[in-house]
């Protein structure tokens, strides 16, 4: 059972939101490990750091085009 009060704010716009967040978040936080493994001298896991970064980049800017889309479709409703 749900126990999680409905909310007029959490819907699927709501859900793209956090995930873009969540997205960006984890970009920036990769810099800090891709530092972190290149101090240590581990050029591979500086580089798989790496290709989760740009996967997380990715992630966001696709996340920022949809919101800016929904947003201006909701604009113009």
């Amino acid at each position: 059972m749900n126990t999680t009060p409905e909310s007029s704010l959490k819907d699927k716009n709501y859900n793209l939101v956090r995930v873009l967040e969540a997205s960006l978040h984890n970009a920036w936080s990769m810099q800090t490990y891709i530092e972190d493994a290149e101090r240590e001298g581990d050029a591979e896991l500086a580089e798989w750091f790496r290709k989760i970064q740009h996967n997380s980049v990715k992630a966001g800017d696709q996340g920022k085009q949809l919101l800016r889309a929904r947003l201006e479709e909701e604009g113009s409703s």
